[in-house]
């Protein structure tokens, strides 16, 4: 079991940065393949971001390329979403979650991640 905490959500204007953070309790951290979704009033929670377990691997929505950044610290517990240029329709609230197994055709699917977050809410505003 691993229970997630996020912090680093905010007020920024568009164009700004924000760096999530994603504190995860528990001895198995490392084990867990971790990623963020979003979900903005009236809508359907999004992929944004995923990283392998020993952060060999990373994965995009197309919507955050190159603006976007997923990394972990396994000797912190720790996954962050470094998050530049932001625009005012990344304004969301941001969930961190974390799963045993990754497959990588379903890695935009909500429902093969095991566990979730509180989620930190970031609004851009323009």
């Amino acid at each position: 079991q691993v229970q997630l905490v996020e912090s680093g959500g905010g007020l920024v204007q568009a164009g700004g940065s924000l760096r999530l953070s994603c504190a995860a309790s528990g001895r198995t951290f490392s084990s867990y393949h971790m990623g963020w979704f979003r979900q903005a009033p009236g809508k359907e929670r999004e992929f944004v971001a995923a990283i392998t377990w020993s952060g060999g691997s990373t994965y995009y929505a197309d919507s955050v390329k190159g603006r976007f950044t997923i990394s972990r610290d396994n000797a912190k517990n720790t996954v962050y979403l470094q998050m530049n240029s932001l625009k005012p329709e990344d304004t969301a609230v941001y969930y961190c979650t974390a799963t045993r197994m990754l497959v990588v055709p379903g890695i935009r699917n909500p429902n093969q991640y095991e566990h979730w977050g509180q989620g930190t809410q970031v609004t851009v505003s323009s």
